[in-house]
């Protein structure tokens, strides 16, 4: 009988923020080698990736070029305040960590 993978297909969600936009956008999102595809992608340019199964659930709901629902703003602003102090040598503590029950983007 055949072992199941002990990784499953991995998900992967790409936000791009600047201070012209309303909020981040999702700019690239995928899954399993497309998924592994923007992972490696994001280390060949030294852009941080953070492992988040329950935020990137969500992120994934969200079509490409489209902003994030501001029932996400908060915890993309964690992670992103998270990455500022921690590109900048502030004190940052661990990264944080985002509920399953978040809310549900809107359709």
């Amino acid at each position: 009988m055949a072992k199941a993978p002990d990784n499953p297909l991995k998900n992967a969600v790409a936000l791009a923020y600047s201070q012209a936009d309303g909020a981040p956008r999702v700019v690239a999102k995928g899954r399993g080698l497309l998924a592994e595809q923007i992972i490696a992608r994001a280390h060949e340019h030294g852009v941080y990736v953070h492992e988040s199964a329950e935020l990137v659930s969500l992120l994934m709901q969200v079509d490409l070029d489209q902003h994030i629902p501001p029932q996400l703003y908060l915890a993309v602003a964690e992670l992103l305040a998270w990455l500022y102090r921690l590109e900048n040598g502030l004190e940052a503590s661990t990264a944080p960590l985002f509920p399953a029950s978040a809310e549900q983007p809107p359709p």
